[in-house]
């Protein structure tokens, strides 16, 4: 594991170090574009999933990491894990079209110090960069009340971490043998917890396991 060195500093001002992780490039572009106008912050690297920001952080200080959820290959969830697992001092702010409040809890539970929507107002990026860099959390406005009116009935209050893993890669028609050389267990193994996650959900086939994870925007 590697730690990020202290931020440079121009003058009196500390600049912030942001790597930005999506699978479109456009978008990648106009968000680099945006926080170039932003003489504390500094875009170092970009990255178009979660296996190449993993690639990236092996080698490059960061300070925050911008991410977004809906991703090919390892998602935003999965790379937001691994990052606060492997690099807790780097702080991530999750970036997502989704602006639910059952994504802004999987994130933060994940360990993600911040939640924006794409559709903010031009300075929130800004302003939830330096608020994560600063450690306060940063959610934008509308988040918060949402989070507060969350249904009870969440993935999160009937399933643990692993089976919500799980049932997101079910519903995305992965195999047990897909599933287990992702999450490192047998195919035995991934059998065995879909039919608790099944048991815990009473339901009885994969395609009603799908339904429910669009239904709580576990997959799109």
């Amino acid at each position: 594991m590697h730690s990020a060195s202290p931020p440079v500093t121009d003058t009196d001002q500390q600049v912030i170090r942001v790597i930005l992780v999506d699978d479109h490039e456009l978008v990648r572009a106009g968000i680099s574009a945006l926080l170039s106008l932003e003489s504390d912050i500094h875009v170092v690297a970009e990255a178009r999933d979660g296996a190449s920001l993993l690639a990236l952080l092996e080698h490059t200080p960061v300070d925050v990491v911008v991410c977004d959820l809906a991703m090919p290959g390892m998602d935003g969830l999965q790379a937001v894990e691994r990052v606060h697992r492997q690099w807790p001092e780097v702080r991530v702010l999750v970036l997502s079209m989704d602006d639910s409040a059952q994504s802004a809890q999987r994130a933060l539970r994940k360990g993600a110090s911040g939640f924006v929507v794409k559709h903010a107002a031009r300075g929130e990026l800004h302003a939830a960069i330096v608020a994560t860099v600063q450690g306060r959390r940063y959610l934008s406005p509308g988040i918060e009340r949402s989070l507060l009116a969350a249904p009870q009935d969440a993935p999160e209050d009937q399933l643990t971490e692993r089976q919500i893993e799980i049932l997101v890669l079910v519903a995305k028609g992965h195999t047990s043998r897909e599933i287990g050389e992702q999450l490192g267990l047998s195919p035995k193994t991934v059998d065995v917890h879909r039919l608790r996650i099944m048991d815990r959900l009473h339901i009885r086939d994969v395609a009603n396991l799908t339904r429910y994870a669009i239904r709580h925007r576990l997959v799109s």
